[in-house]
């Protein structure tokens, strides 16, 4: 395996125990290939994956308010909170397979689209069944945005970096849960 993304496969370290001459053995050697824009991709996934974080949080913050707004019971706003996690334990499953079938870019795109819609819709939902619905639809959009997240970065970065690659990225799995409850009481 290459050093770095810019040297030829002839220099590349050989693993220990293999020859190498044995051209089949280097051959399946993987190339990183540099990627451009590597700090723009790594701070839009990184905002995902706050997004999704922040979330979360912010909807435990804001459960109370909007149950008296609802005059809902605190088991029917219970519902709010399952529908969200309902959704995402469906779809999480899903998410490797959807994006070997249709590509991780797309799928990450769209379930950044899916879960800001929702997330606009749950603001603007008048009933409790619409923000149930709306949840729902959040925990489908959500569920990928972490594990894709991952998988870009990984793309992105060649292996000597994916202990710094993960580094970042848990900072902003860390961040959104810390600003969630403050983001909520402020918002409600």
């Amino acid at each position: 395996m290459a050093d770095f993304p810019g040297r030829p496969l002839e220099e590349a370290v050989t693993p220990a125990g293999v020859d190498a001459a044995e051209p089949s053995v280097r051959a399946q050697e993987p190339q990183f290939v540099p990627v451009p824009n590597r700090g723009l991709i790594t701070v839009a996934v990184m905002l995902a994956t706050i997004m999704q974080a922040l979330d979360t949080t912010i909807a435990n913050v804001a459960l109370p308010r909007v149950q008296g707004t609802l005059s809902a019971t605190q088991d029917e706003m219970g519902w709010v909170l399952t529908s969200y996690i309902v959704a995402a334990a469906i779809t999480i499953p899903l998410t490797g397979w959807l994006a070997s079938r249709f590509g991780r870019r797309r799928v990450f795109l769209i379930s950044i689209v899916v879960f800001t819609a929702a997330s606009a819709l749950c603001g603007l939902a008048e009933s409790l069944a619409q923000i149930v619905l709306f949840r729902f639809l959040q925990g489908v959009g959500g569920a990928a945005l972490v594990p894709l997240s991952q998988a870009v970065l990984f793309d992105i970065n060649p292996p000597r970096n994916f202990g710094r690659a993960m580094a970042i990225w848990g900072i902003g799995v860390t961040l959104g849960p810390i600003l969630g409850p403050a983001l909520g009481g402020w918002l409600t």
